[in-house]
């Protein structure tokens, strides 16, 4: 532990994704960091050094001396005080700050005087000194600008990817004031190797971060939807982008089911933003558009493959796997593989689906839909490959082989398959 601050009292409110490895790498620096969640479960499975999120080995987590706790009391020690709870969207599509109003009423029950906080979550531009800051005033009876200050550094991680870590990703900071700023630099600097970026504001700060994920949400649909002219082209997307990328500018997205708890969310806080100033933003709702229209698609190309083989679509058998929202995550939310599932079954096809690393427990109560064994995988007429997890590398050929039927389909949804590696007597499709 090389840098030891001991103006910094840090508490990080949220331990999922995003908080324990922020929390995680200020306790590398920094005494006496406490890591608090509402969830005594989380708490629980932490202390006894597990990380349900697969973020942190049990080994990673005995490195740092960070105390774990569900008592909000806990935050009042602290005057350095980040904030990284969800920001999801509800049923409607709409931005849903219950999380993060609830966060900040019982960090503002629990708030000193003199302390700063700063947000990790994905919100739109105005939003931290909009709602946070009047929420944090009403539950302390501070003021902010003057006991308190606000300030927001959107977080980057990017869950399962052990090369891009928290530290190896330039941080964006930013303040209320300048004195502000400097204080939140210097802090995220002792553990951020590739440094920080000072955001000019407040507001421009939490626009980059909406502005990436709808930037990438976008490329994505650029190539869904070329992944669908191609279909009827009668050419594979995959080799359309093989030679495309042999540009030098050009960028290596590929078409895929848009999940997760920012790339298919984030675009709709810009959205709902740029709404209520008046302004209707059409790139940006069509990308969505093409996006949540996925799962619908891949089940309308899978139905008509069956047709075309004379395979019955009522009562079908279908083998997903694959639940959560990337590989190599256990994260299931937004899963599009939960829609895909539930298209199918609206087509009165009979699909299951399996994955190695979701909580069953969670994907049921999230979606109505419990995950299978891969002993359900018999007979399939079809077989779709949405989440190519490590744990299905180098098994998929004995997948195949061992669950359809002769004459069945391989859905390849990422095109992480080689068709011409496909066994034998089975239709290849990918996206």
């Amino acid at each position: 532990m090389s840098t030891r601050t001991q103006d910094y009292r840090i508490c990080v409110v949220g331990l999922g994704y995003v908080g324990l490895p922020v929390a995680h790498a200020f306790a590398a620096k920094f005494d006496g960091v406490i890591g608090y969640d509402i969830s005594r479960a989380r708490i629980d499975e932490l202390v006894r050094g597990e990380d349900s999120t697969g973020e942190l080995t049990g080994e990673q987590l005995a490195q740092v001396e960070l105390a774990f706790t569900s008592d909000a009391s806990a935050i009042a020690k602290c005057n350095f005080i980040v904030v990284a709870v969800p920001t999801p969207i509800n049923i409607d599509r709409n931005p849903d700050f219950t999380i993060l109003e609830s966060a900040c009423r019982t960090v503002g029950a629990n708030l000193s005087a003199g302390s700063t906080i700063v947000f990790e979550s994905t919100v739109h531009p105005g939003a931290t000194e909009e709602i946070c800051g009047p929420i944090l005033e009403e539950a302390s009876g501070l003021t902010a600008g003057v006991d308190f200050k606000l300030a927001y550094s959107p977080e980057r991680i990017n869950p399962g990817d052990k090369v891009h870590t928290i530290d190896q990703i330039v941080k964006v900071v930013s303040g209320q004031d300048a004195e502000t700023l400097d204080l939140v630099a210097t802090a995220y600097e002792a553990i951020i190797d590739a440094g920080v970026h000072r955001a000019s504001s407040i507001k421009v700060a939490e626009a980059a971060k909406v502005l990436e994920n709808t930037q990438r949400d976008i490329n994505i649909a650029l190539m869904n939807e070329m992944a669908k002219i191609c279909h009827l082209s009668g050419i594979r997307s995959a080799d359309v982008l093989a030679a495309a990328g042999t540009k030098w500018n050009f960028l290596p997205f590929t078409p895929g089911l848009v999940g997760g708890h920012c790339i298919g969310v984030d675009p709709y806080y810009l959205t709902a933003h740029a709404e209520r100033m008046g302004y209707h933003p059409e790139v940006i709702l069509a990308g969505r558009r093409i996006n949540d229209g996925m799962p619908r698609y891949v089940a309308t190309e899978l139905m008509r493959l069956m047709a075309t083989s004379g395979t019955a679509i009522q009562g079908a058998r279908v083998g997903v796997l694959g639940a959560t929202f990337k590989e190599n995550v256990p994260d299931v939310r937004n899963s599009k593989s939960a829609e895909l599932l539930q298209q199918l079954r609206t087509f009165g096809m009979h699909a299951v689906c399996h994955d190695p690393l979701a909580s069953n427990e969670e994907f049921e109560e999230d979606y109505g839909i419990a995950l299978a064994d891969l002993d359900a995988f018999t007979d399939l007429d079809a077989l779709i490959y949405a989440v190519p997890h490590r744990a299905y590398t180098g098994r998929i050929d004995d997948l195949i082989v061992g669950s359809l039927r002769d004459g069945g389909i391989v859905a390849d949804i990422k095109s992480a398959l080689d068709p011409g590696a496909i066994p034998t007597g089975y239709t290849y499709w990918s996206l």
